[in-house]
């Protein structure tokens, strides 16, 4: 199969748009986040919720295809190891050597945390005994914060595994070919049931905690989402599909979110089911029309050899493991200096881009021990050591 470019596009974008979502969500009011500004802006959660309603669920969609351009139904065993190596060995050393600036600096932010880095990382990985609200996971003395994903996608890939061969049995195909034959308003509509479903039965009772456990909304929406992406991989029609009704998809897009904004004027935990309802369909419509619209158009106009791809393609992912921890330390470094509405989130995301582009360029795509540990392969660099 050709290299499919759009998909190795999208998920530089979306991967792109993430770092986006978090340098704002140090600005955004309401919306709790490890530390805040405090120029803080409800007119950003506009943007952020047109953005949010899909964000995590086109990165799994993304993996999904991903997973399934490198399957090979005769070495499953080949693939599971590949998958493991890739993603266990950043998972490990970001939680034990990139992640923990964060609890550090929102510890110290909340005051339950004494200065001194070097005794902190001594107490973080000792297992000890933090102060209630400290910081996010300090029940557990550690946290993965952003590398959640890379937790769920593993747990994901486990099951793909155990589950492909009664997925391409007689009776189990013709549930990927009820997905894959979807043509018209029937592509635009019928798959977001399924997510409706979810909201119902399972958000009120597992809201999204990222802790794996007791994830239950999450896991039925994402490893969903994971799958489709899965089966959405090799389906030319579907595909064709999708660029066909790019146009379509985008007006339906935008008039759910219209509607999922009205219906929720008015609504808060006090409201009933009648009032709700209408919130979880337009919400989970908008969800899905928006991810038709991304790759309906990421189809038809990203698959080409960009000249940009090369160097993205090696770069996402070091720059996803790195960006968080950027975000917080330099945030936690410019709140004392009180710069300003405007050149602080400048400083921010300048300082963001340099950290992550002089990290990755300088020294990770460079030295090859270090480029696994990044989820990078050890050859083929011309720069590796």
């Amino acid at each position: 199969m050709n290299r499919r470019h759009d998909i190795d596009a999208l998920r530089a974008i979306a991967f792109g748009l993430l770092i986006a979502y978090h340098l704002a969500m140090f600005y955004v009011a309401d919306w709790r986040w490890h530390i805040k500004s405090e120029h803080l802006s409800e007119f950003l959660q506009v943007p952020m919720l047109f953005v949010n309603r899909w964000r995590m669920d086109l990165i799994f969609m993304i993996s999904g295809i991903s997973a399934a351009f490198m399957w090979k139904s005769d070495r499953v065993l080949a693939f599971f190891k590949q998958r493991s190596k890739r993603l266990l060995l950043p998972l490990l050393f970001g939680c034990l050597v990139v992640v923990p600036v964060q609890p550090y600096c929102q510890g110290v932010t909340n005051g339950l945390v004494e200065p001194g880095f070097v005794q902190f990382l001594y107490r973080y990985y000792v297992g000890y005994e933090w102060p209630k609200g400290a910081f996010d996971g300090w029940k557990h003395s550690f946290t993965w914060n952003h590398l959640w994903y890379l937790v769920y996608l593993y747990l994901y890939t486990v099951v793909l595994v155990l589950i492909h061969k009664p997925l391409a049995s007689r009776a189990g195909k013709p549930l990927e070919q009820t997905f894959t034959n979807l043509r018209g308003w029937r592509l635009l509509i019928w798959p977001a049931a399924p997510f409706l479903i979810y909201t119902v039965l399972l958000q009120p009772h597992f809201p999204n905690n990222n802790g794996l456990t007791k994830d239950w909304y999450a896991h039925a929406t994402y490893f969903t989402m994971f799958l489709l992406g899965f089966w959405l991989a090799k389906s030319g029609g579907l595909w064709n599909e999708l660029r066909r009704l790019r146009q379509v998809s985008l007006a339906v897009a935008l008039f759910a979110y219209l509607f999922y904004l009205l219906t929720r004027i008015g609504a808060n935990d006090e409201s009933g089911i009648h009032e709700i309802l209408p919130i979880w369909v337009f919400r989970n419509l908008y969800m899905w029309a928006a991810l038709c619209t991304i790759f309906g158009w990421s189809f038809h106009l990203l698959n080409r050899p960009l000249r940009w791809l090369p160097w993205a393609n090696e770069a996402v992912y070091p720059w996803y493991i790195l960006h968080q921890s950027a975000i917080v330390l330099f945030g936690y470094w410019l709140i004392p200096l009180k710069l300003g509405a405007i050149a602080e989130p400048i400083v921010l995301t300048v300082g963001t881009v340099l950290a992550c582009w002089a990290l990755t360029s300088g020294l990770i795509q460079r030295v090859r021990w270090l480029r696994p540990l990044f989820g990078l392969k050890t050859v083929g660099h011309p720069h590796t050591a």
